[in-house]
């Protein structure tokens, strides 16, 4: 259930009997061969996946993020950190002030991060509110796939090769990781180390280990929703 399926007095009677709230981040930037919108569509499915099982609600996602490294492959949109920050804090204490009070944040970019550390001040300034933050490509969960299949998750490699992330043909073998210079790299540099924007190894994985994945992501995403 997302607040484009909804009227404001929709809104107003869910909020009689819930005051939960999923959030979705990403960003708008190079995965290689899939979509620009990677970084949204692997959170917003798994989102509305807990959606469809709880009833929570869905607000519409942030489609950019922090991606300053990688402007140099046309398509990335990236926002500054000071922005980032602020245009989160404003959404989550709308959301507040209209009677969400818990609110999970389902990101699906790591450049995000710096808003992450800033709920912790948003959470001091409102102490009923409980935030929580999933960084889905990070848990536990998937860390586990990944081994149990010997695969290195990373940047627009398997890991995020979902049939709703894949727009254009994928090479039949892996990729030789690239060699990079340092922690970090401005734009152009980063495009003449990362290539067509894989970071490296197999470009995606089998239907099973693709379900296998969400599933784990979704169980712990539900786990979270009941903020315990």
């Amino acid at each position: 259930m997302r607040f484009e399926d909804l009227s404001w007095m929709d809104v107003e009677e869910y909020l009689k009997h819930e005051d939960r709230l999923m959030l979705v981040l990403g960003a708008c930037e190079q995965h290689a061969y899939l979509s620009l919108l990677t970084d949204i569509k692997i959170p917003l499915a798994l989102a509305d996946a807990a959606s469809q099982q709880t009833g929570v609600l869905v607000a519409p996602p942030l489609n950019f993020g922090i991606s300053p490294y990688f402007l140099g492959y046309p398509g990335t949109l990236s926002l500054g950190v000071n922005t980032m920050i602020a245009v989160v804090e404003d959404i989550v204490r709308s959301a507040h002030r209209h009677g969400f009070q818990r609110i999970l944040v389902i990101n699906g970019h790591g450049g995000n991060t710096p808003a992450k550390h800033h709920l912790h001040v948003v959470n001091n300034d409102l102490p009923d509110l409980r935030l929580d933050w999933y960084d889905w490509w990070m848990s536990h969960s998937i860390e586990a796939v990944a081994i149990e299949h010997n695969l290195k998750p990373t940047h627009a490699n398997w890991l995020e090769a979902f049939p709703f992330t894949i727009v254009g043909e994928l090479p039949a073998g892996p990729k030789v990781p690239p060699r990079v210079p340092g922690a970090i790299l401005d734009a152009k540099t980063a495009r003449e180390v990362y290539g067509d924007g894989s970071f490296g190894g197999p470009y995606i994985a089998s239907e099973q280990i693709q379900h296998q994945m969400f599933a784990a992501a979704l169980e712990d995403i539900l786990a979270m929703l009941k903020f315990e």
